[in-house]
């Protein structure tokens, strides 16, 4: 903007200075043409007419002026335009060259909030596999312990079982060796028609029942 208002400023000062000798030497030539006009009404002769100036080509002196101001101005403008143009493309060249720091600036930023979060993501995803990975364990370990609970107390059943299940044994074949011997001992008197004495009884009594038991 400041540029296109010193180039302005340049064209109306040329033309402030170039201007005014037109007009003036226009007037003349106007008065001309006025009295051109009169002569070919009064019947004089055309080249009278011809010899009066053309208003669309200036006239030497209006060069020589216009050239000299051209210099001037262009020497003023050099002198006090040229440094502030200067000064204006080299404020705009910092301006420039801050807008690009601050942008690489304001992207390394933000490429180290990013390798921040990705580095967070990635702790919160090896804590979470860490979590799952303990539960799993303490999962396991409960289920072990469950299993071997599970397996004691089912050998102590099955021990309990063998231990209630000889008891009984135990006390089946005492009942039955008290029968059996009861049994025998009448069968006995019956056959041999005589009783027999309470040992001689028990021992046969056991040695029937240890043969019977082998059997």
């Amino acid at each position: 903007m400041r540029i296109r208002m010193l180039l302005a400023g340049f064209v109306l000062a040329i033309s402030a200075l170039v201007i005014p000798a037109h007009v003036a030497s226009a007037e003349p030539a106007n008065e001309a043409a006025h009295e051109c006009v009169e002569l070919l009404e009064k019947g004089r002769a055309i080249d009278d007419c011809q010899k009066s100036p053309n208003p669309l080509i200036p006239a030497t002196n209006e060069l020589i002026w216009g050239g000299l101001g051209f210099v001037i101005v262009f020497g003023v403008l050099s002198k006090l335009a040229y440094p502030a143009i200067a000064k204006a493309m080299k404020d705009r060249t910092e301006r420039i060259r801050e807008s690009i720091d601050e942008a690489d600036r304001l992207k390394a930023e933000a490429a180290a909030t990013l390798s921040q979060y990705q580095a967070s993501v990635a702790d919160a995803k090896a804590e979470a596999n860490r979590i799952v990975e303990e539960a799993r364990q303490a999962a396991d370990a409960v289920r072990a312990d469950l299993v071997a609970r599970a397996e004691a107390e089912a050998n102590d059943i099955r021990a309990k079982a063998r231990e209630d299940v000889e008891a009984s044994k135990a006390r089946a074949i005492t009942e039955l060796q008290a029968q059996v011997g009861d049994l025998t001992i009448a069968l006995a008197e019956k056959v041999v028609e005589r009783s027999l004495d309470d040992a001689t009884n028990r021992q046969l009594i056991d040695n029937y029942i240890t043969n019977l038991g082998k059997s």
